[in-house]
């Protein structure tokens, strides 16, 4: 099923008192930076640190008590997986997170933190969704996908809608992986240019509208962009990417990390790599937006001290 505007607006519902709204911030430096008028989502200040809360939220908390009460399984870089065991613990019930064992140190231990059976693999050589799987099996539940899925995709889009009730962007930069984000904000501004954001190294999206089918990323890691590092777009997403990305825009780790530095500097804010990149993309120059109302998606501030002191330093 591919969602709807009005799915969107039902998972606004479904999530008031989990997630929170998060600020959309103005600043001088940003705006002389750019020659537009732009407007910083910062969802880097919503629960658990990313917008992955307003998607986890809508999925568990459309499941009838009675099957929620099973507990859920879920894979993730990260944030997802903070997300989901955040709901869970709210819901009084068990999650098992499945994640990479070269996660950030936080998330791993946030999701920990949060009561979760947090079960590592090798994402070089080993398969999440395989062992995802096997899990379900093994000890039964709901798996909350981090991104194709229809409830995923509408909850993410939350965070546009709330852009949409306080300005009219003419442009959203927003951070595309498995692009639930990135797609769910599409669905909630019609009327707006979408130009999403990937990690050089692994422009899948970009690929993958080029040949009007999903590309998947060669195995490797060649981005600090950890939360933008999947094999491929979801299906429920590349049909919304085909038909509302305007343009699809790489950044490389010498530009992140200096958007993180500019974000500390001029707008106050902590993000993760993965949360700068649309920040980078803006600042390096390529796009022409003078004069235009820019929305950008700051989509998480969960870093290591290490990476945002490299940061700092560039």
């Amino acid at each position: 099923m591919i969602p709807t505007i009005d799915d969107v607006k039902a998972a606004a519902e479904r999530i008031k008192g989990i997630a929170v709204r998060t600020p959309l911030i103005r600043n001088d430096a940003l705006d002389a930076a750019t020659g537009a008028k732009v407007w910083v989502k910062a969802e880097n200040l919503q629960r658990g640190g990313a917008f992955k809360m307003r998607g986890a939220a809508n999925a568990i908390g459309a499941l009838s008590p009675e099957v929620r009460a099973r507990g859920v399984i879920a894979f993730s870089s990260g944030n997802h997986a903070i997300a989901v065991s955040t709901v869970a613990k709210l819901y009084g019930i068990p999650a098992t997170i499945v994640m990479p064992s070269d996660s950030p140190q936080i998330k791993l231990e946030t999701t920990r933190g949060n009561g979760a059976d947090v079960v590592t693999y090798e994402r070089i050589n080993e398969s999440r969704e395989a062992i995802g799987e096997r899990l379900l099996r093994e000890k039964g539940g709901s798996l909350i996908k981090p991104f194709d899925d229809p409830m995923i995709v509408a909850g993410q889009g939350t965070a546009g809608l709330e852009i949409g009730e306080e300005i009219t962007p003419d442009v959203l930069l927003v951070q595309a992986s498995g692009g639930g984000l990135s797609t769910g904000c599409a669905l909630a501004l019609p009327n707006t240019r979408i130009i999403a954001v990937e990690p050089q190294g692994h422009e899948d999206i970009a690929r993958s509208l080029e040949a009007g089918s999903i590309q998947r990323n060669a195995p490797g890691i060649r981005s600090i962009c950890d939360g933008l590092l999947t094999d491929q777009m979801g299906e429920i997403p590349f049909v919304i990417a085909r038909e509302r990305f305007d343009r699809v825009i790489a950044v490389s780790d010498e530009q992140v990390l200096r958007a993180m530095k500019f974000a500390f500097r001029n707008l106050k804010l902590v993000l993760e790599p993965s949360g700068a990149a649309t920040l980078a993309a803006l600042l390096e120059g390529e796009l022409d937006l003078e004069g235009q109302t820019v929305a950008i998606m700051a989509s998480g501030g969960n870093v290591d001290a290490e990476t945002f002191a490299r940061a700092l330093a560039a």
